[in-house]
């Protein structure tokens, strides 16, 4: 219990009328007799604050599973529970995570006239938001009660545990759960793939359209139904797709307002659903700050184990190793998968993988992403106006002409890479997938 305001008023007018007390016997007559009454109403107040106020019951209503950066309603239940007084003022406190931020201003004064009336209490409705990923935690929310004299304050602690995960946002997603795949990628601005005749699997026949090659004509079928017929394609399923996410230093970095880890998470799991709506199965690895493997899942209904496997996951800024993800890969996978490895990669990384690329290369198509680092390119783009600065433009530009001619080495060995910005790294990965799978490369 701490002391209020009145009681800090009273103490200070006593003594106050003590001083005076000094130089008028009748002012230390009253300033006696004001003490003597004063003495046990400061005392009943705080006994009856302490023993007899806190009669209140608090319940938590709060979604369980919110996305991040996605507003969401916390309601709090306050009811009057058990005989005694009301405290003079209720100011309120909901010790939310730290994952959350709350729009609303707290400490919120409660309506003690409608918890005097009885009924159903009152209810506090505010505005969370969930800034983290992962698991979450309310403990519970505090009060501080004011005396009826306004003598004391008290802070007393109501448990009310609420818990929940924060997934990513995927609203994207959700909203293509039931429809068409190709209005989830025309929304999504991806560029429209032709279908190439080679590497297909057979589909239908159909009739000729202006367009179609003479390749495709089923001469069988036209002649029978004295027709021009074509035969009609569509891409290879059942077939495996391995991501290898690095959560280490290599994309623990900020590119705009979001880390680059947080944009290559939000697109793996999309082109996780994308594989899956095309008849593929999907797998997940990670590496760096964590070692996660998600085996190989097919079909839509995967796709929450993926979500509940990968929502929590973060980065760190700690050593990673794409060649132990590469070797650990090779040990698990069983048959020929296509295999995205996301990273950063530089010019040291073309020693130090060449053994286990060529060994990845004889089973498996792989596909090395690299996220450009901004940084850099401003730094080599930007104009000197010393020495200091031209040294620094050369350096980063020599840096990144390292990293192409890697990039350009891995490709002329038969390997699959890919450079982008990690605000594009979504429409990209998913263009080069589609690109793979209708190319029959898998």
């Amino acid at each position: 219990m701490k002391p209020g305001p009145a009681l800090v008023a009273a103490a200070l007018c006593w003594f106050l009328l003590g001083a005076a007390g000094f130089f008028s016997d009748l002012a230390a007559l009253i300033w006696l007799y004001a003490g003597l009454a004063l003495l046990p109403l400061i005392v009943a107040d705080g006994l009856a604050l302490y023993f007899l106020a806190d009669r209140l019951d608090v319940k938590r209503s709060v979604p369980s599973y919110v996305a991040q950066d996605e507003s969401t309603a916390a309601k709090l239940e306050i009811r009057r529970s058990g005989r005694g007084f009301l405290p003079f003022r209720i100011l309120l406190w909901d010790l939310h995570p730290a994952s959350m931020e709350e729009t609303s201003s707290f400490p919120a004064a409660l309506d003690r006239n409608a918890l005097a009336s009885g009924g159903d209490g009152l209810e506090f409705e505010y505005t969370l938001q969930p800034v983290q990923r992962g698991q979450w935690v309310f403990r519970g929310v505090e009060l501080l009660l004011s005396s009826l004299c306004r003598f004391w304050r008290r802070k007393v602690f109501h448990p009310c545990l609420s818990s929940g995960r924060t997934y990513p946002n995927f609203k994207k997603i959700k909203a293509a759960a039931g429809a068409d795949l190709r209005g989830l990628l025309e929304r999504s601005g991806l560029k429209n793939i032709r279908m190439r005749g080679q590497g297909m699997e057979f589909r239908s026949l159909r009739d000729y359209q202006e367009g179609d090659s003479i390749r495709d004509v089923d001469w069988r079928a036209t002649s029978r139904r004295r027709k021009i017929i074509v035969r009609e394609y569509q891409e290879e399923q059942d077939q495996q797709v391995l991501f290898l996410l690095d959560s280490g230093y290599r994309l623990h970095r900020l590119d705009g307002s979001a880390l680059q880890f947080d944009s290559a998470l939000e697109a793996v799991l999309l082109l996780s659903w994308v594989s899956l709506k095309h008849g593929d199965s999907a797998a997940v690895g990670t590496f760096g700050s964590s070692s996660r493997w998600l085996a190989p899942r097919k079909g839509t209904r995967a796709f929450p184990l993926l979500m509940n496997g990968l929502y929590d996951l973060t980065s760190a800024p700690v050593p990673s190793s794409p060649f132990s993800a590469l070797e650990d890969a090779l040990a698990r996978l069983k048959r020929r998968t296509f295999i995205i490895l996301i990273s950063n990669f530089r010019e040291e990384d073309g020693e130090s993988l060449s053994w286990i690329l060529r060994q990845i290369e004889k089973r498996h198509l792989l596909l090395l992403v690299s996220l450009k680092e901004t940084e850099s390119e401003l730094l080599a783009s930007k104009k000197a106006a010393t020495p200091e600065d031209a040294l620094e433009s050369a350096a980063a530009f020599s840096y990144l002409s390292a990293r192409r001619e890697l990039y350009a080495s891995w490709e002329h060995s038969g390997l699959l890479t890919m450079e982008c910005r990690a605000a594009d790294l979504s429409s990209a990965l998913i263009n080069r997938y589609l690109e793979v799978k209708r190319s029959g490369r898998l």
